[in-house]
């Protein structure tokens, strides 16, 4: 078989049994769920040692698939929450676990569910690794980090531009509402590329890993930062001071806000890290 692993854990996923598999249980890959499988073993390892689980993680991954990520983290984790949205691919999973890592089939739950729905996973997640559907990434990873406050760390795949963008800085061109969302919640590192041809069917768009730490967020009600954040980036080529006339009722209240926070008027949003935004939000 390819990418056979310990015998005693589980056999990895190669080209041959992807395409085997999606046979089997009649599974064509939708552009509408972001769908592209890996069947590429070495790729699933790095990814899981990239992740830094250790053996009390309990792992959700958004997206499994076809298994191939899976059944690599399995052997790695306490136990693995697979949330996955296609029915099909939801009911053929354990089958898979039994047939490649039977004797980890009890650390897998599959939960059939739009990730953007889940609110409670039990045993409680400490980490997020997923393959995530790359036409909605951002919300997802933002929603979870935001229902399920016991995650820790997670190393996610994603198109390159959103890592770039999610993992940028304050004063980068990149950098925008989804990353001072991200840092709201954890520091972000790049991780990698990852090529087209470890995907099927191919992408036509470049991939990366992004991987991130849980952080204390700064003071302050998330929403109402989320929503400066909003409206702050909006029209990110104006000054803060004309930019958020419309959040703070006027361009001289929008003023006196940033001037109470320490923040100079003419600024732009992309200068501004998330403690910042805390600042300005907190302002009565």
């Amino acid at each position: 078989m390819t990418g056979v692993t310990d015998p005693a854990t589980s056999r990895l996923l190669g080209p041959a049994e992807v395409r085997a598999l999606a046979e089997r249980f009649g599974i064509r890959p939708t552009k509408r769920l972001g769908q592209n499988f890996v069947h590429d073993p070495n790729t699933v390892r790095r990814i899981v040692k990239a992740a830094t689980l250790t053996p009390e993680d309990v792992v959700v991954e958004v997206g499994p698939g076809l298994g191939s990520l899976t059944l690599a983290l399995l052997p790695a984790a306490r136990h693995v929450h697979a949330v996955e949205i296609d029915p099909a691919l939801a009911a053929a999973l354990p089958g898979t676990v039994a047939e490649f890592a039977a004797p980890l089939a009890d650390r897998l739950t599959v939960t059939n569910l739009d990730a953007m729905k889940v609110e409670r996973l039990d045993p409680a997640p400490t980490a997020v690794v997923a393959n995530l559907p790359y036409n909605v990434g951002v919300p997802v990873l933002l929603h979870l980090l935001t229902a399920l406050p016991s995650l820790e760390k997670g190393l996610v795949m994603v198109q390159q531009e959103v890592v770039d963008r999610l993992a940028a800085g304050p004063g980068s061109k990149i950098y925008g509402v989804p990353s001072v969302k991200l840092a709201w919640f954890a520091a972000a590192r790049k991780a990698g590329p990852v090529p087209r041809a470890v995907f099927w069917p191919v992408p036509n768009v470049d991939s990366g890993l992004l991987a991130f730490t849980r952080r204390e967020p700064p003071p302050g009600d998330r929403a109402a930062v989320f929503a400066l954040v909003d409206a702050a980036f909006a029209q990110r080529r104006k000054a803060l001071r004309p930019a958020l006339a419309g959040w703070a009722g006027s361009a001289a209240a929008a003023e006196q806000r940033l001037r109470a926070a320490g923040v100079d008027p003419m600024a732009r949003a992309e200068t501004l890290d998330v403690e910042a935004f805390a600042r300005i939000a907190a302002q009565p």
